[in-house]
């Protein structure tokens, strides 16, 4: 098959669409559903960030995208306790390291991956399909499927559920070609590797660069290569903790993954931990309610004739201070930048999250306040000499 028609661009406006490929054959199958332009674009997308992370760290991976950026990534590390209770995972459910991905995953940041499309470096088993098939989410593009987690994924969605297969061994041409206005746009494919080596250029006092640093760091570069720039991503223990996509500003990058760092820190709270949900709240309503109650706008979820339809009994208030204080507990996390940090403001506001290891291109001219920023809190900053934008 050299191409395949969709009911639809970007925009039901715009018609006809289709995917095609110059020479030979599409590399996909589609096993389920209909699947879409945007649904295409987020597949592709998610599809090369996780065979990548799985090149580079030997580890299964998996992503979950949103309108052509990752919500979220991970690699197949084993989830804790805590990490079950806030991902809405069975304890004794059993668990493969796909799974896990992808649970890390779609954990980094819940309500934007409400409605996502998940990206598997590995065959999708059982144990993936039984968790998708209780989350919100549009398709799934993986290697291959176990019978058992094609049978439950086909019933998701009323049996509209996408499901594609890739081919693994699929390699695309060395040129691009992008069409806006009528005008054609030809690049080489941005096959520039990110592995380990890419860090060794520490250019800070520290220069104790962790192996769990090392893995955090890459997990965070690859994930930048296919977010739309510019983009800042926090990474802890192989799992993309806040990425802040799409935005003019690097330190609105750096603000935005923040905030989404410390929103996924903040589920870990006590106080969040035990909130008395009522047990027919869904999992999608249990994450607005969190997010709302996390925020500065907690009264809509507490107010009178609101908190009854959630709790079983009315929560505390979590107040600024609390939050501040549980923030300040955030210890270990990884940084990294699809391009220079120009001004040390950036690494100001990424140690407020936590932040001890940062890997960035370098480059700007005030390289030097940026070091002697990451110098004052002990950091340790690799300048990797590479930006990644991705547009």
């Amino acid at each position: 098959m050299k191409e395949l028609e969709l009911k639809y661009g970007c925009n039901p406006n715009q018609k006809p669409s289709k995917i095609f490929v110059r020479e030979g054959e599409l590399p996909i199958e589609v096993l389920n559903g209909k699947p879409g332009y945007i649904n295409f674009m987020d597949a592709f997308n998610s599809w090369q960030l996780v065979m990548e992370l799985k090149r580079a760290t030997g580890l299964p991976a998996a992503a979950s995208f949103k309108h052509v950026s990752p919500a979220g990534a991970a690699v197949g590390l084993p989830l804790s306790d805590v990490d079950k209770k806030i991902y809405f995972v069975e304890p004794d459910a059993e668990l493969t390291p796909i799974a896990c991905a992808y649970i890390r995953a779609r954990g980094a940041d819940r309500l934007c991956s409400y409605g996502d499309w998940a990206a598997l470096s590995d065959t999708c088993d059982k144990a993936t399909a039984l968790y998708l098939k209780e989350e919100v989410s549009d398709g799934v593009i993986a290697p291959d499927y176990t019978p058992e987690a094609l049978e439950i994924l086909r019933t998701k969605k009323k049996g509209n559920y996408n499901v594609v297969k890739m081919d693994p061994n699929y390699v695309p041409a060395p040129q691009e070609y992008k069409d806006v206005f009528g005008i054609t746009f030809e690049q080489g494919r941005n096959n520039f590797k990110i592995d380990e080596e890419l860090l060794g250029n520490i250019v800070t006092k520290n220069k104790e660069l962790t192996e769990q640093a090392k893995i955090d760091l890459i997990v965070a570069l690859i994930t930048l290569k296919y977010t739309q720039s510019n983009s800042v991503c926090y990474v802890k223990n192989g799992q993309a903790i806040g990425v802040g996509a799409g935005q003019q500003s690097r330190i609105h990058c750096t603000r935005l993954a923040g905030s989404k760092a410390d929103n996924w820190y903040l589920r870990q709270c006590p106080k969040v931990l035990n909130l008395p949900f009522k047990a027919d709240v869904r999992r999608p309503e249990r994450d607005n309610a969190i997010d709302v109650y996390i925020s500065d706008e907690y009264e809509d979820v507490l107010a009178d004739g609101a908190w009854q339809k959630l709790f079983t009994e009315k929560p505390e208030v979590l107040t600024a201070e609390e939050k501040k204080a549980w923030i300040a507990t955030q210890s270990g996390v990884s940084v990294g930048s699809d391009a220079f940090f120009p001004f040390g403001d950036n690494i100001e506001r990424a140690r407020k999250s936590g932040v001890q290891y940062v890997a960035e291109p370098g480059g700007s001219i005030r390289d030097d306040n940026v070091i002697e920023t990451a110098d004052k809190y002990g950091m340790v900053m690799a300048f990797t000499g590479m930006r990644l934008f991705h547009h």
